[in-house]
C-alpha cells in the first residue's frame, strides 16, 4: 500500500509540473484552429525561453515524408564525425541513382562528379529525392539511422524506406514515421548543439535555414526573421517542422497531419491553410507587439 501511494503521489507530482508547463492560451487557440480539419492533426510547441509547450496528440505516428530528410542529415553527419565520410568528398552519380520525378539531381549524367555538400543541399533545400536516397545510402542505410535515433531516445522515428524489416511500417506510413515532439526535438537539440558535437549541429542548422518550399508556415514570419525548417508532403498528409529565432525567444513546433479527405496540391489545399493559420497563430502569440505584415507572400506566389 505503502508504495502504491508513493507511485500515486509521483504521478500526481508529474501531472502537476507539466500542467505547469503547459501553455493554456494556445492550446486553446490551436485546439479551435484545428477543430474541424478533415484529417488527423498533431501539433507540438515549444519556447525555448519560458519552457512553455502545446501537445495536441503530440506522441502520436505520422508519416514525415520529407522531414525524414532531417534523420538522414544526421546519419550522414554521423559517418563524417567517424571520419567514414568527407563533408566536401566528390560523389559520382550514377544513373542507378535515379528516383523518377523532377528532382535536379536526377537530371545529371552518368558519371558527373558532385560534392557530398551540394547533394545535402539539394536534400534540404529543395527537398530533391534522388539526393535523399543516395545519401540515405551514404549514411549506411535506413537501419543504422534507426540505430542511431533509438540509442539516442526516440522511440517513433525511423525511417520505413528501403530499410529491411520495415515494409509494414511504409506500407502505413511511407518512407519514415515520426511524432510531433520528436521531429521538434530534433530540431531543438540540433539547434542548441547538442546533436554529435557543437560544431558539426551548427553546420546542420545552417543547412536547415536554406529551405526553398517557404509558402506555408515560413510566410507567417516576418522577412527579416531567421527561421529552420524542413517539409513533408505526400497526397494524404503536409506537415513541417520549424525553428524560430523570435525577438521575444526562440520557440520551436512541428505540425503533422495524416488521412487528408483533401489531397489537391493547390495553394488553397486545406492542409495547406492549416499549416498557415497554425504558423501565425503561434507567431501572434508569442509575438503580441509585432506589427510586422506576415502571409502577404503566399497569397501571391
Amino acid at each position: 500500500m505503502k508504495k502504491i501511494l508513493v507511485l500515486l503521489a509521483l504521478l500526481l507530482a508529474s501531472k502537476a509540473i507539466l500542467a505547469q508547463k503547459t501553455d493554456k492560451a494556445l492550446t486553446k487557440e490551436l485546439s479551435q484552429i484545428i477543430k474541424d480539419f478533415r484529417g488527423q492533426v498533431g501539433i507540438y510547441v515549444e519556447h525555448l525561453g519560458n519552457g512553455k509547450t502545446v501537445a495536441i496528440n503530440a506522441d502520436s505516428i505520422f508519416p514525415t515524408a520529407s522531414m525524414i530528410k532531417v534523420p538522414i542529415m544526421i546519419g550522414v553527419f554521423n559517418k563524417i564525425d567517424r571520419d567514414s565520410l568527407q563533408y566536401h568528398q566528390d560523389l559520382i552519380y550514377k544513373d542507378s541513382l535515379l528516383y523518377p520525378g523532377e528532382d535536379i539531381l536526377g537530371s545529371f549524367k552518368e558519371g558527373a562528379t558532385i560534392q557530398l555538400s551540394k547533394v545535402m543541399m539539394l536534400m534540404l533545400t529543395m527537398s530533391d529525392n534522388t539526393a535523399s536516397l543516395w545519401l540515405q545510402s551514404l549514411a549506411g542505410g535506413g537501419s543504422r539511422i534507426n540505430t542511431w535515433l533509438e540509442e539516442h531516445g526516440y522511440k517513433i522515428t525511423r525511417v520505413n524506406s528501403r530499410t529491411p524489416g520495415r515494409a509494414a511500417n511504409q506500407a502505413l506510413y511511407g518512407w519514415g514515421q515520426t511524432s510531433p515532439s520528436e521531429m521538434a526535438d530534433l530540431m531543438k537539440r540540433i539547434y542548441k548543439g547538442e546533436l554529435i558535437n557543437p560544431v558539426t549541429s551548427e553546420r546542420m542548422y545552417r543547412n536547415l535555414t536554406r529551405n526553398f518550399w517557404d509558402t506555408e508556415g515560413l510566410a507567417m514570419v516576418p522577412k527579416n526573421i531567421r527561421t529552420a525548417s524542413k517539409n513533408g508532403a505526400v497526397n494524404e498528409s503536409r506537415s513541417e517542422v520549424i525553428m524560430v529565432n523570435a525577438p521575444s525567444g526562440d520557440y520551436v513546433y512541428c505540425i503533422c497531419t495524416k488521412n487528408n479527405i483533401d489531397q489537391s496540391w493547390g495553394r488553397d489545399n486545406e492542409a495547406k491553410q492549416l499549416l498557415r493559420k497554425v504558423a501565425l497563430a503561434i507567431w501572434k502569440h508569442f509575438e503580441p507587439g509585432s506589427k510586422q505584415m506576415t502571409g502577404s507572400m503566399a497569397e501571391h506566389f
